[in-house]
């Protein structure tokens, strides 16, 4: 996948993002440490944080994991050849949220201090701020990546035609142009993007990148019944998933990885990059071995039989 920004830099990125939402919450700086230096070795080096990554964890006030990645590339080096990804625009609890021109500028220097680097390969809106101008919020990109502190910009949770109107305002003001788009998808959460952005992205050119591939883990198989999941840090958000349709997406997670003897979170990431315009799904981990899944996710390419009991048991 290529963003291209103005000046005719290039970001080049491989097929899969891991989410750094991880670092600073259910990975300390020890463990943040383990897994990136595992994705480094498997070759795998798009990261995705944000600012807010991981205010709600007790005893956190937002940019923890920004600052582990910093202190990672401080210590390995190599910046060049790692791309990160990071968002503005959420709420930080000290009066800092939206996407005004003033406050993403103060934003981006927080961002670029606390992973201490020069630059931000990839810089999007966290959500939506319908209180700016569209023409503001994409001004203040364009002199980002005119000073060369982001090389290009995406933007995460704007609803289909919110994001249309944003492609068309950079058409109109001759603004720097979204490259990328952030939606919830997966095989359990499917209908929002499917209705409409799908087919916008695929027409336009725009690289999707997926949160929560793995449907906060459910898709991974480790959760069998709702027991499963007592003091789990993530209950309420996969507790929704056990009903009819679910416990068949995993039914056949294992049917198709019993075939390719593959876990259900690899089947469900290789299922996702079948798909139109999806260029890296963003993925985390906590422990090492899951990297394994990862990794196989990348190698494998799924059959159109595989592909279509996939798209109907999550139908």
């Amino acid at each position: 996948m290529e963003y291209r920004a103005i000046g005719g830099s290039t970001v080049v990125t491989p097929n899969l993002c891991f989410g750094g939402n991880v670092f600073g919450w259910t990975a300390d700086e020890k463990q943040s440490f383990l897994l990136l230096d595992a994705l480094r070795d498997a070759g795998l080096n798009f990261l995705d944080t944000a600012d807010l990554y991981s205010r709600w964890a007790s005893g956190n006030s937002g940019g923890e994991s920004e600052i582990i990645i910093g202190h990672w590339l401080r210590s390995r080096g190599g910046r060049d050849r790692i791309v990160i990804a990071t968002k503005v625009g959420a709420d930080m609890g000290d009066g800092g949220a939206g996407l005004s021109a003033r406050y993403i500028k103060e934003a981006v220097e927080a961002s670029l201090m606390r992973l201490g680097t020069d630059y931000i390969d990839l810089y999007q809106s966290h959500f939506d701020d319908l209180g700016v101008p569209l023409e503001e919020t994409l001004g203040a990109y364009d002199d980002l990546v005119r000073a060369g502190k982001v090389r290009a910009i995406g933007a995460s949770n704007y609803t289909a035609q919110r994001f249309a109107e944003a492609l068309d305002c950079s058409e109109r003001h001759g603004l720097v142009r979204y490259a990328a788009f952030q939606p919830h998808y997966n095989l359990v959460e499917r209908s929002n993007y499917e209705a409409e952005a799908a087919d916008l992205c695929a027409r336009s050119g725009i690289g999707v990148l997926p949160f929560a591939s793995l449907a906060n883990g459910f898709l991974t198989g480790k959760y069998r019944r709702l027991s499963d999941l007592a003091d789990r840090p993530r209950e309420s958000s996969v507790a929704p998933y056990f009903n009819e349709r679910g416990i068949a997406v995993l039914a056949a997670l294992d049917k198709i990885g019993t075939r390719y003897a593959a876990s259900p979170a690899t089947i469900a990431i290789a299922w996702l990059m079948t798909k139109p315009a999806i260029h890296a799904p963003i993925v985390s981990a906590t422990s090492i071995s899951q990297i394994a899944d990862l990794v196989n996710a990348t190698e494998l390419a799924l059959d159109s039989e595989a592909v279509r009991l996939l798209d109907r048991a999550s139908g």
